[in-house]
């Protein structure tokens, strides 16, 4: 019998240790998660945004430029992939048809959160979040719509920047009531605020989220085990370290006007290699005239 990455997922959740899943924003960097060992890998909506549009993470993004994207990675690698799907993109109706396609394009797991539409990265300002029973509703529409597939429905919240961390461990219960598998408060500020949601949901899977100089503590995941966090998330942090790379490469460049002494790339024949073009070049002689 063939196990869905959902279900591969499902039993990462049993298991004792905290799940490291780094953020993934196309193919290539989801190839290099699975290459180094990673036994999961996620998407993140500023990621997909920044790769794909150039742009910040403020709704731009649309549910079918989303779905595109994860089905790509999703094809390229054999780990599991939880895509970070917003709002859903709409109502609960929008959530169905979001759940019914990641479903299909053999997605793990999903994150569907309370923001108003158009909806912010996590740790800006000016978030806004729909209501409590409007977003439970869509949780509770999503869990329908998976059916059988085993999709992980991960609930996330945002009312801790706007509302206060009561609210939102309020709104999380309601969320876990309607049927969420795993439950992510966003951008709590202090280790304190951490070890109270811990307190709070003692036997649900919770995700904490480290963005580099976000608003979230950066403290190691040793110590997030510690508190009970399930899941800690890495969302951009691949990507600003690609940023940073680039920008060095072209800077380096444009003064020098050639990449003699360029330190800090990937041999070209590791790069060939990563791509798996020996693998192809062997399937192309099977089939050359």
């Amino acid at each position: 019998m063939v196990i869905s990455t959902a279900q591969t997922f499902r039993e990462l959740l049993t298991q004792p240790e905290i799940i490291i899943i780094p953020g993934v924003y196309d193919c290539l960097s989801a190839k290099l998660a699975e290459k180094t060992g990673f036994k999961i890998a996620s998407t993140s909506g500023f990621g997909i945004a920044a790769s794909t549009l150039g742009l910040p993470d403020y709704g731009f993004l649309t549910a079918t430029e989303m779905l595109y994207s994860v089905g790509r990675i999703t094809q390229t690698i054999s780990i599991p992939l939880i895509a970070d799907c917003d709002t859903g993109y709409g109502n609960a109706l929008n959530v169905i048809r979001t759940v019914k396609d990641a479903v299909q394009i053999g997605l793990a797991g999903i994150i569907l959160e309370d923001q108003e539409w158009p909806k912010k990265c996590g740790h800006f300002e000016g978030k806004r979040v729909i209501s409590m029973q409007e977003h439970a509703n869509k949780i509770r529409a999503a869990v329908e719509a998976r059916g059988d597939s085993n999709l992980v429905i991960i609930a996330r919240t945002d009312a801790r920047a706007t509302l206060g961390l009561e609210t939102a461990l309020s709104r999380g219960k309601y969320y876990v009531d309607a049927g969420a598998d795993v439950l992510f408060i966003e951008a709590p500020q202090s280790v304190q605020e951490l070890e109270i949601i811990t307190q709070t949901f003692p036997d649900v899977p919770l995700v904490a989220n480290i963005v580099e100089g976000g608003k979230t503590p950066e403290i190691t995941t040793t110590e997030l085990q510690e508190l009970g966090f399930k899941i800690v998330f890495f969302p951009l942090t691949a990507l600003m370290a690609a940023t940073e790379v680039m920008s060095a490469c072209f800077q380096h460049l444009k003064a020098q006007g050639s990449t003699i002494n360029l330190s800090g790339m990937m041999n070209f024949q590791d790069f060939q290699n990563l791509m798996n073009v020996p693998e192809y070049l062997e399937i192309e002689n099977k089939f050359r005239a």
